[in-house]
């Protein structure tokens, strides 16, 4: 395994995507993941999933403090107050009593002021730490002017053909720790000629391609599936480095383009 710098912590860059996978369908699928080795799992308030995977670390017999778990406070937190009932809500339903990471699911109108709420939260010691997801440059620039604790991580939609390299690059700079949602572009980058070459080359699939190239470029990433092949196949990418050419082949597939809504236009 390879690790993210979170001030000083060692964090899996590898960890489990939950979204779209049903409360019944993600403990069967976060119990395979523990057992296969996977020691952050990624969920969401929305995702409505939280029961699940509570049961599924509670089953594993894993130590609470050898995981790392992220959830997201959804659009509709808008105070400190609501920031305060959303994260005992996730931890009545995850079974634990803290957060190892608490982002703020999309960048709203009331972004600064749940922010405070998140601070008091990591203040009292029941979140740990504190990020964003979907925040574009300008969003984390204006939250900062207000912010007592600066954010650790961004969650963002990073895949061969949306990079998203300015965003990576400022965070980089910042010490914030960025994260690809989608990294398969939802499987539609598993098809792509580049990668399948160069998959052909390393013997490895197309995912563990795309996941390799996150890696090098120090982006996380949190893929996600059900079948239990996928999974450990996922996780299976520290056996091997991509050459430098093979890194410049996927990069030129950037089109600039997003797949998925825009955090300035996200309708919610």
């Amino acid at each position: 395994m390879e690790y993210a710098d979170l001030k000083g912590k060692k964090v899996d860059m590898i960890g489990f995507g939950t979204y779209k996978i049903g409360n019944g369908e993600v403990e069967k699928a976060v119990e395979t993941a523990l057992e296969t080795g996977y020691k952050r799992i990624d969920t969401a308030v929305m995702y409505a999933n939280e029961e699940g995977i509570g049961r599924a670390i509670n089953k594993s017999g894993v130590k609470r403090e050898d995981l790392f778990i992220t959830t997201k406070l959804w659009t509709d937190v808008k105070t400190p107050e609501d920031v305060r009932k959303s994260v005992y809500g996730s931890l009545e339903r995850l079974k634990t009593d803290y957060i190892d990471m608490l982002l703020i699911h999309w960048p709203t109108e009331y972004k600064n002021e749940v922010w405070r709420g998140m601070e008091r939260m990591k203040k009292d010691g029941v979140v740990k730490g504190i990020g964003l997801s979907n925040f574009k440059i300008h969003h984390i620039e204006e939250l900062e002017k207000e912010a007592e604790f600066y954010p650790e991580w961004n969650q963002l939609e990073i895949h061969p053909y949306f990079q998203n390299t300015e965003t990576v690059e400022y965070c980089r700079k910042k010490g914030i720790v960025c994260e690809a949602w989608s990294p398969l572009a939802r499987g539609a980058a598993l098809n792509d000629e580049t990668i399948k070459k160069i998959a052909l080359k390393y013997q490895k699939s197309a995912a563990q391609i795309i996941l390799r190239y996150d890696i090098q470029n120090n982006v996380s990433a949190v893929p996600k599936s059900t079948h239990a092949e996928r999974i450990k196949e996922n996780i299976d990418i520290f056996d091997f480095s991509l050459t430098a050419s093979d890194v410049e082949e996927i990069k030129k597939l950037e089109t600039n383009k997003r797949l998925y809504r825009d955090p300035d236009n996200h309708g919610f």
